[in-house]
């Protein structure tokens, strides 16, 4: 971990701008004081299949991380579209940092505005990680860009289902990972926006708690049939040592 200081772009909170070591061969460029990503932007790009995809797309990209971590996997062409201005400098950043230009767009706008800002344009897989709680969910964080990452403040989830779907390609594959508790809004706005759940995947803490997330691959113009994978658990019990992440 390094900090990064720029003297002539840096301003405010950008002076607790630093550098992360994904240990894959790039570096993202966080501001604790704003946004970190977390586990979850995690399990959602190692759940993503690259395979046959030329052109992705991330709706609420933050900081860059998902198409960071999707060069990992493969070179295709991302594009990332975020509204908060200050997490498309730091996604524009860590993009020119790892030397990415030429794989990652970020765009600033709001997925709302979808059809004006990416003007038709069509892609093979969407993917997000959109704010979990919805108007009447948890207390309202008083730091607007972690109430709006974390809140339905600038999307709901329809506004972010929507959206994949205008962009898709006929069979695309749209992607995410929200809370369980939010399963049955998820599916019924996928179908109602001709998206059809395709996989769904569990992920739990530990073996004998209940889920935390849940892993939704739904395909455009599809048929109806889903599969349930196999549950993902994050740690396992330690008698001694201590709880451990699963390998």
């Amino acid at each position: 971990m390094n900090n990064f200081n720029n003297s002539s772009e840096n301003k405010g909170n950008e002076g607790n701008q630093r550098i992360d070591d994904l240990q894959n061969g790039f570096f993202i460029i966080q501001n604790p004081k704003d946004f970190c990503f977390g586990i979850d932007a995690v399990l959602l790009s190692n759940f993503v299949s690259l395979k046959n995809v030329k052109r992705a797309l991330d709706l609420g990209c933050g900081n860059g991380i998902i198409p960071i971590l999707l060069q990992a996997k493969a070179p295709v062409n991302v594009v990332g579209l975020e509204i908060q201005e200050s997490s498309v400098s730091l996604a524009r950043k860590s993009v020119s940092l790892n030397n990415l230009e030429e794989n990652i767009t970020i765009h600033q706008g709001d997925i709302k505005e979808i059809p004006t800002i990416l003007k038709g344009q069509k892609f093979d897989i969407v993917v997000s990680n959109p704010p979990y709680m919805n108007s009447g969910g948890g207390i309202l964080n008083e730091k607007e860009s972690l109430a709006i990452a974390r809140h339905e403040v600038k999307c709901t989830l329809e506004d972010v289902i929507k959206g994949a779907a205008y962009v898709l390609n006929h069979l695309g594959r749209f992607y995410m990972i929200h809370r369980p508790s939010r399963l049955v809004d998820i599916i019924t706005t996928l179908r109602l926006n001709k998206l059809e759940p395709k996989c769904i995947r569990f992920v739990h803490s530990y073996k004998d708690t209940e889920a935390v997330f849940v892993l939704v691959e739904a395909s455009l113009g599809g048929k109806a049939f889903s599969k349930i994978m196999p549950p993902i658990f994050l740690y396992e019990r330690l008698s001694s040592a201590g709880d451990t992440i699963f390998a």
